[in-house]
């Protein structure tokens, strides 16, 4: 507002004055400045007016909108996929497999009977080592395709 001051100078200011008092006499000057102050006082007060309305004009568009709301939820909605995944990586590094439990067997009759169709095993697997040997059974008997190669 008094910017226009700033480019003013001292002098200036007097020979605007001694124009104001020559044009409007000395009777009409306290008048004059009466009005330019209540000039100057509405002007400030119809401003902070506006500036009041626009302000309460936005709080009511924000209790309207219920911004704090709308974030509250958005925030749920990508927290709570984010929880299940943490609770599910959590479960599988400390999952812990349940311990087995062997039965011994202390009987021979208890060792199940081979299934048929099924070769059964001629005991070198007792030992460590693998049986390399494939049996087929044909309706003649059976035959050994590993032998039958080499001979």
């Amino acid at each position: 507002m008094y910017l226009f001051l700033n480019d003013v100078a001292g002098s200036e200011v007097l020979l605007i004055l001694v124009f104001i008092l020559i044009f409007f006499g000395s009777k009409s000057i306290p008048g004059i400045a009466r009005t330019v102050g209540r000039t100057i006082r509405q002007i400030q007060d119809a401003s902070s007016d506006i500036q009041n309305e626009i302000k309460k004009s936005a709080g009511e568009y924000k209790k309207d909108l219920n911004l704090d709301g709308i974030f509250r939820e958005t925030a749920e909605e990508v927290r709570r996929p984010l929880d299940q995944a943490m609770d599910d990586l959590d479960n599988s590094v400390r999952y812990t497999p349940p311990k087995r439990t062997t039965a011994q067997v202390s009987d021979a009759s208890e060792v199940a009977e081979p299934v048929p169709g099924i070769p059964a095993s001629t005991g070198t697997e007792a030992n460590g080592e693998a049986d390399d040997a494939i049996e087929i059974r044909t309706a003649g008997g059976t035959e050994n395709p590993v032998e039958k190669a080499n001979q």
